[in-house]
């Protein structure tokens, strides 16, 4: 009996288990109000000069800075906290991890293009997103030039561990 009372409100509109969860942005039911925190002149211009809401830089060019801080922070916890954190080869351990976690989110980037992702969302605080996130092509683009920053930070960070006393003399500590 309630099985069949379930099955036939899922027709009825006035139902209210059947009304979408998904609600227009500056709707004050869902949450995106304005505070002094997200609507402030500081927050806005922050959050809007990061890599992914900034203007006139190319998909390709978001991936690359996002992917060059990734790959440049995520080879410490590699090579500090890894089960070949007091060997010789820690670093060299530390950069072959981190290499393959982002070719990993690479292919994770690419899949989630190819799964016609929907338009970003406008809030308070980026009331313009980038439009080029709306197709498979442009999230193609931004994982191409994620994996090539990742690594390339990544490298760089392992240059900067593996010569670490002489980074350390050049700069007088």
């Amino acid at each position: 009996m309630f099985v069949d009372a379930i099955s036939e409100s899922n027709d009825n509109p006035n139902d209210p288990r059947n009304r979408t969860v998904i609600h227009p942005a500056y709707d004050p039911f869902n949450g995106n109000l304005a505070t002094p925190i997200n609507s402030s002149g500081f927050t806005r211009a922050f959050i809007n000069n990061l890599p992914a809401y900034r203007r006139g830089i190319t998909t390709f060019r978001r991936g690359l800075e996002v992917g060059l801080a990734h790959g440049y922070w995520i080879i410490g916890p590699f090579v500090k906290l890894s089960p070949l954190r007091n060997t010789e080869i820690a670093n060299l351990a530390g950069l072959l991890s981190t290499i393959g976690l982002i070719i990993i989110s690479t292919l994770v980037i690419s899949l989630y293009g190819y799964t016609n992702p929907p338009a970003p969302t406008t809030t308070i605080t980026t009331p313009n997103p980038p439009a080029e996130f709306e197709t498979s092509e442009g999230w193609n683009d931004y994982g191409s030039g994620f994996l090539i920053g990742g690594i390339g930070g990544a490298l760089f960070a392992y240059f900067l561990l593996a010569n670490l006393g002489s980074v350390k003399d050049l700069l007088g500590f």
